[in-house]
C-alpha cells in the first residue's frame, strides 16, 4: 500500500468543480441568550479555508501530489483569498475564471466546544455565463497533455454543466484520462459513463428511489447504479458503515466492502473530498481499485477525526496504515 503513496508525486490531477471558501468563527457557550432561546458564543478566533473543489486540491497537494484547479470566483476578498492562497502553494491560477456578476461561495460555521452551532452561507448557483464556461473548457482541453486524472468536484454551484461532460468526455476516453466524480443527486445524468463515482449511501437511495440501509440493500442498489451509471467502479460511502466498492469484472460485478478506519469522530466536513482525492490518486499511480478504496478510506478515517475541513498529509496517511 505504501508504494502507492510514494508514487502520488509523480500524478497530476485537474480538480473541476465549485470552489468554496470555508469560513469558521471559533469560540465557547457559557449561556442562553435573553433575547431568543439560542446560545451566546464568546467568540475566540476565526480562521479561513479552502472548501469545496479547492479542499479537494489541497488534499492532493497535502498527499504529495501535482495538481492544476479549473473553477470560478467572484469580484470580491473571498475569491482574492483563495486564489492567493491557490498561488502560495504553487498551483497555477489560469484555471480560475471571474465572474462578476456572482459572489464567491462562502459558507460560514460558528463552532463551539467542537460542535457547529449554526452555519450562514453567501453563494449564487445560477450557472455560470457561457463565455466563462468557454474559457474554463478551454483551460481544461488545454490541460489534458499535463494531466493523469480529472477529478469533478459538484456542489450544484453553477460550475457542472451538462456542456461540460459533453466536451470533456470524449476528450478524456480518447486520451486515457481517468474521471472521478464526487457526485450531486440532481446532476447524476450528466456523470453517465465517467470512470468513478463516489455518492454516498443517502444520494444513492435518493438517485435510485429506493431504501439502503442494511448491506444487502446496499448491494442490490450499487449494482443497479453502476449498470445504470455505465461507470468502471462506483464507490458508496456509508459514514460508519465504512465504504462499499463495486467494480466491473470480467465475469460480472465485484463487490468489496471495507470497514470504517475512524477512530474518532468530531467533523465529516470534507471528507468526501479527501476520499476522492486520494481514490484518484492511488488509481492513477497504478492501485487497483479495491487498494485505492483501502488507501481512501483509511485518509477519511485521518479526516473525520479533525474539526473543520482538513486536508491529510502524506505522512499522515502513512503512519496509519497498518
Amino acid at each position: 500500500m505504501r508504494k502507492w503513496v510514494e508514487r502520488f508525486s509523480r500524478q497530476t490531477v485537474l480538480v473541476v468543480g465549485d470552489l468554496m471558501l470555508d469560513h469558521y468563527i471559533w469560540g465557547v457557550v457559557s449561556r442562553i441568550s435573553p433575547e431568543a432561546p439560542v446560545p451566546v458564543v464568546n467568540v475566540s478566533s476565526e480562521s479561513l479555508r479552502l472548501g469545496g473543489a479547492g479542499n479537494v486540491l489541497h488534499n492532493i497537494l497535502a498527499l504529495g501530489g501535482r495538481g492544476l484547479i479549473a473553477g470560478v470566483v467572484g469580484p470580491d476578498n473571498a475569491g482574492k483569498w483563495m486564489t492567493q492562497e491557490f498561488a502560495s502553494k504553487g498551483v497555477e491560477c489560469s484555471g480560475i475564471f471571474l465572474d462578476v456578476d456572482r459572489p464567491t461561495t462562502k459558507k460560514t460555521r460558528i463552532v463551539a466546544h467542537h460542535q457547529q452551532v449554526v452555519r450562514y452561507d453567501h453563494e449564487k448557483n445560477e450557472a455560470m455565463p457561457s463565455k466563462t464556461e468557454k474559457g474554463l473548457l478551454d483551460f481544461i482541453v488545454g490541460a489534458m497533455p499535463r494531466i493523469n486524472g480529472i477529478i469533478v468536484s459538484d456542489y450544484a454551484k453553477g460550475v457542472v454543466t451538462p456542456r461540460l461532460f459533453r466536451r470533456l468526455l470524449p476528450i478524456a476516453k480518447k486520451r486515457k484520462v481517468p474521471i472521478f466524480v464526487d457526485p450531486k443527486v440532481g446532476h447524476f445524468p450528466y456523470y453517465k459513463n465517467v470512470t468513478l463515482m463516489t455518492p454516498n449511501h443517502l444520494e444513492v437511495a435518493q438517485a435510485m428511489g429506493r431504501v439502503v440501509q442494511d448491506v444487502r440493500d446496499v448491494e442490490e442498489a450499487g449494482r443497479a447504479l453502476l449498470k445504470k451509471m455505465a461507470c468502471e467502479a462506483l464507490l458508496i460511502t456509508r459514514g460508519e458503515r465504512g465504504m462499499s466498492l463495486f467494480e466491473r469484472g470480467a465475469t460480472g460485478v465485484q463487490v468489496t466492502h471495507i470497514p470504517t478506519e475512524a477512530k474518532d469522530v468530531f467533523d465529516v466536513t470534507g471528507a468526501g473530498d479527501t476520499v476522492i482525492a486520494a481514490l484518484a490518486l492511488a488509481v492513477c499511480a497504478g492501485a487497483s481499485w479495491v487498494d485505492a478504496a483501502r488507501l481512501a478510506n483509511c485518509a477519511a478515517g485521518l479526516a473525520v477525526g479533525i474539526v473543520g475541513t482538513a486536508a491529510i498529509s502524506k505522512d499522515a496517511l502513512k503512519q496509519a496504515l497498518p
